[in-house]
């Protein structure tokens, strides 16, 4: 990943849509999507793009009045990114710990503990 910095919620927000539409993206398109929700202005949302930009998790590129936005880091590999950091940094990279954690918060379901069970025995073999 270009830039290994956890994203705040807004830009990640951002990041998000850009990553469930086929790109380019436009800041119209994005302000349609997130600006009633948010309730964000035009330039609130420029800013957060230019900040993106700037973090190398975007490219842009003027076309006629209008900027569109490319992504530079793809959702899997930022979601990898945090969920390493994550597990380091709460579980001291214990995926032991994180899943005791759920299980003992009752977050994992029968399902989930199946799930989990067949995955450990598909990489066991």
């Amino acid at each position: 990943m270009n830039s290994k910095r956890k994203l705040p919620d807004a830009e990640f927000e951002i990041m998000n849509e850009i990553w469930k539409t086929t790109p380019p993206i436009t800041s119209n398109i994005l302000m349609e999507k997130l600006g009633e929700k948010k309730k964000w202005k035009v330039q609130t949302l420029i800013s957060m793009l230019n900040r993106l930009v700037k973090r190398e998790f975007l490219s842009t590129e003027k076309k006629g009045k209008e900027r569109t936005y490319l992504p530079l880091v793809t959702k899997e590999d930022y979601l990898k990114f945090e969920t390493e950091n994550f597990i380091e940094r709460f579980h001291e990279n214990s995926i032991i710990s994180l899943v005791n954690t759920l299980y003992n918060d009752k977050k994992l379901k029968d399902k989930d503990i199946e799930e989990l069970s067949a995955l450990l025995k598909d990489w066991g073999e």
